[in-house]
C-alpha cells in the first residue's frame, strides 16, 4: 500500500538500495531485541573476550560503540575525525567484502576485523561483527609505523596512552582466530534460517491497540485480511493505524501478515504429509503466485522445496 512508508527516494540513490538498507536496519532492530541473540552475544564475548555486534547494511556507525568488550585503542582512534574515517573505510572495505561469505580485513593499525554475513536466499540483511586483535604480537616498530601515520593526519591523541593502549591489544593465533569465526559462522547459519520468525517475534512494547491487532490477524490469518478490516476492528482509521503499526512493530501491516502467513505455511509443512497448495491456502494466500512469490521473498527459499531443518527447532522456540 503506497501510504504504509514515509520514506522518499533521490534520484541519486535507487529505490532497491533504500528497500535493502530499510529492511536490514529493521532486521537489526528485531535481532538485537531478541533474547537468542542476547544470550549468544552474553556467551560469546564471555568465552572468547572478543566484543560481537550485529550491523545494518549502509550503517555510518562503528560497531562496537559503547561495547563494554571494545579496545581502548579502537576507542582511542574513534575519537578523532582522521582516525575515525580510516576506522569506517575498513568497515565500508568489510561490508562489500562479505556480502556472501566471512571475511577479515586488517585496519591501518594492523588490526584485524570480520564479518558474517546473515542471509536469506540471496539477501544479506545484516552482518554479525567481531574483532579489534592482532594476529601477531605488536612491535615498536609497527608502533612507529603507526605514530608516522598520525603525524601526517596531525592528529593531537596522546603518544603515551596510545602506546599502552596498542601494547595492550588482545592477540590472537590465527588458528584460534579461525576457530572463533566458524563458530561465529555457524550462529550466522541460524539467524538466517530463524531472520523471519525473528521479525515476525520480536514487536517490541506495544499499544494496546496494535496488541488487538496482532490478535486479530492471528484469529482471522486464513481469511482475506485488509488494513482497513483491521483498523475497523480495533477503532482506528486506517491512516493512523498503518503508522501506529509500523511504528511499534517494525513491519508494514502488508509485510507482517506475509510473514506471519509464511510462518504458518512452514509449521503446517512440518507435517511430512502436507501439501505446499493446501499449506498456502490454510494460512491464508488468495492464489498460488502470490504465495509463491511471498514465500521466496521472505524466506529466499523455493516453496516446494522447503522442509524444517533439523537441529533448530530448539533456537527457534529460544528467539
Amino acid at each position: 500500500m503506497r501510504n504504509e512508508s514515509s520514506t522518499t527516494t533521490s534520484s541519486t540513490y535507487p529505490e532497491t538500495a533504500l528497500v535493502a538498507t530499510r529492511q536490514s536496519r529493521d532486521f537489526v532492530t528485531h535481532l538485537q531485541k531478541s533474547a537468542l541473540f542476547r544470550d549468544y552475544q552474553r556467551a560469546y564475548e564471555t568465552t572468547t573476550g572478543l566484543p560481537l555486534a550485529v550491523r545494518a547494511i549502509g550503517t555510518f556507525q562503528l560497531p562496537f560503540q559503547g561495547s563494554r568488550k571494545a579496545g581502548a585503542f579502537c576507542a582511542l582512534m574513534a575519537g578523532r575525525n582522521k582516525t575515525c574515517a580510516a576506522c569506517l573505510r575498513a568497515q565500508q572495505q568489510l561490508e562489500e567484502k562479505a556480502d556472501a561469505r566471512t571475511q577479515t580485513v586488517e585496519c591501518f593499525a594492523g588490526l584485524s576485523e570480520s564479518a558474517v554475513p546473515v542471509r536469506v536466499g540471496d539477501k544479506t540483511l545484516a552482518h554479525l561483527q567481531t574483532g579489534q586483535v592482532l594476529l601477531r604480537p605488536p612491535t615498536r616498530a609497527g608502533f612507529q609505523r603507526i605514530r608516522r601515520q598520525l603525524d601526517r593526519w596531525k592528529t593531537d591523541l596522546d603518544r603515551k596512552k596510545l602506546s599502552a593502549a596498542y601494547f595492550q591489544i588482545r592477540v590472537v593465533s590465527r588458528a584460534q582466530y579461525g576457530s572463533i569465526l566458524r563458530l561465529l559462522g555457524i550462529f550466522g547459519e541460524h539467524l538466517s534460517s530463524l531472520s523471519n520468525q525473528l521479525m515476525v517475534r520480536e514487536a517490541g512494547a506495544e499499544l494496546p491497540a496494535v496488541a488487538r491487532a496482532r490478535q486479530f490477524i492471528a484469529a482471522n490469518l486464513s481469511e482475506a485480511l485488509s488494513l482497513g478490516q483491521v483498523a475497523r476492528a480495533v477503532g482506528m482509521s486506517p491512516c493512523y493505524f498503518c503508522r501506529v503499526f509500523k511504528q511499534t512493530t517494525g513491519l508494514t501491516f502488508t509485510a507482517y501478515v506475509a510473514r506471519l502467513r509464511v510462518e504458518r505455511v512452514k509449521h503446517l509443512l512440518d507435517q511430512p504429509h502436507a501439501r505446499v497448495s493446501e499449506a498456502a491456502f490454510a494460512a491464508g494466500f488468495q492464489s498460488l503466485s502470490q504465495f509463491n512469490r511471498v514465500f521466496r521473498d521472505v524466506t529466499g527459499q523455493v516453496p516446494s522445496g522447503y522442509r524444517a531443518q533439523p537441529g533448530l527447532e530448539a533456537l527457534s522456540h529460544a528467539a
